[in-house]
């Protein structure tokens, strides 16, 4: 069998401007890795500051990945309406006002409004995924698209490596541990985060980057009239987007509390901070090597072998207690690396028209990052943090099947 592509509209521009508007591309995808992960250090600081059960601490990912589900389809909408770089700038602008509603949060010191600034922070990051993801897609041949999403998911990846120690530096380290105002643990690295936001959307606003027609192809399997709800391989694609990132946020949300176990790692939050950078750089170093990777081999098979080499070592970290559970579950962000961008390539090929519509549903189903955690949350409350490990192990399950099935792209049948 053929390798699946992903197919789109003709362009005009030249490759020369496809390479250099890639390049400037990636320092987004950096900015909301960092963000995302930097949760993984919020959550556990909250957990303790307003002594909060596992349930209640997730409310964080509630908040943040429920945006997805809130803003992602009227984010479609806006970007077909606009084009994607004016979405890009819209996105920076509203993150930068979520970064500054952490000041009024941090003054009176209430968890209510840290849930509210992290809504509007995710749904600025939401509006910036809908735009940026398919027009990296259509950057170049529609048959490395998957290539180019891998590439540019790599940096996603670095931003997210590095704000676990940049996040146990200045959250975790100097929080609790001095028993200081929260303002001086969290307004900083947001504030910095706002600037640079910000700094960004002027960028942006100046560049002049090729501009995509989103018109269908002729070999395109959508047509005029069509849904996105009549493309099986769409809506299989959307469950398993919302079963990997629910896994992937759900294992790292909880990684601090989980090494700082006696049986596990004994490690301070300050401590077990940094051993979080190793589970995002795994994902990493994968994406950089799955990018490469996915020139040579299909993309649902690399897509299968990782589902699978995640469900064994989550076994072993629910079934195993010391340095064997630590690095186990660590290797899981290796697993990770070309989940995100390999199954929304192949949930979006042969739209057509229906690209940014498509997109918006994947985007959508990045609420699994708000569910899959406050599930895990449940069940470590009511049970322990090591079984609940078994939630996102469901997950993989899951993303395997999509890979050996659900991608296949089945004609619309129409009347």
């Amino acid at each position: 069998m053929t390798n699946i592509v992903l197919e789109s509209a003709p362009v005009t521009s030249s490759e020369k401007s496809y390479r250099a508007a890639l390049y400037v591309l990636t320092t987004l995808f950096f900015l909301w890795g960092f963000i995302t992960s930097l949760n993984d250090i919020l959550i556990p600081y909250l957990k303790g500051l307003f002594e909060l059960s596992y349930f209640q601490a997730q409310a964080v990912n509630l908040c943040f990945f429920g945006a997805y589900a809130v803003i992602s389809y009227p984010a479609g909408i806006l970007v077909r309406r606009t084009n994607y770089q004016s979405g890009i700038i819209i996105g920076l602008t509203t993150a930068a006002c979520g970064c500054l509603l952490f000041l009024p949060a941090a003054h009176y010191g209430v968890y209510g409004i840290f849930l509210f600034a992290l809504f509007v922070l995710a749904a600025g990051i939401t509006v910036l995924q809908v735009a940026a993801n398919p027009f990296v897609s259509r950057l170049g041949a529609p048959e490395n698209a998957s290539f180019r999403l891998n590439l540019t998911q790599a940096f996603n990846s670095l931003g997210t490596t590095v704000a676990p120690v940049f996040g146990g530096i200045l959250i975790l380290s100097v929080g609790l541990n001095e028993a200081r105002d929260p303002s001086e643990a969290i307004t900083l690295p947001y504030m910095i985060i706002f600037g640079s936001l910000l700094a960004l959307a002027i960028t942006f606003k100046f560049l002049k980057l090729p501009r995509i027609e989103q018109q269908p192809h002729h070999e395109d399997v959508a047509a005029a009239g069509d849904s996105v709800w009549q493309h099986r391989h769409l809506v299989f694609g959307a469950l398993a987007i919302f079963a990997y990132v629910g896994a992937e946020v759900a294992i790292g949300s909880f990684l601090v509390n989980y090494f700082n176990q006696p049986n596990i790692g004994n490690l301070t939050e300050a401590q077990a901070a940094h051993y979080v950078s190793y589970y995002w750089g795994g994902a990493m170093v994968g994406r950089f090597i799955g990018a490469f990777l996915m020139l040579k081999i299909r993309p649902s098979h690399l897509l299968i072998i990782n589902a699978m080499a995640a469900i064994l070592l989550l076994l072993t970290t629910i079934f195993s207690q010391g340095a064997l559970a630590l690095w186990s579950v660590l290797l899981v962000g290796l697993c990770n690396s070309i989940m995100f961008p390999t199954i929304f390539s192949l949930a979006i090929h042969r739209l057509g028209a229906l690209t940014s519509q498509g997109s918006g549903l994947l985007c959508v189903a990045i609420v699994g990052g708000a569910i899959i955690p406050m599930l895990q949350g449940l069940v470590a409350d009511s049970y322990s943090l090591q079984v609940a490990f078994f939630v996102p192990l469901m997950c993989y399950l899951y993303i395997a099947f999509f890979g050996w099935r659900g991608y296949r792209v089945r004609s619309v049948e129409r009347t």
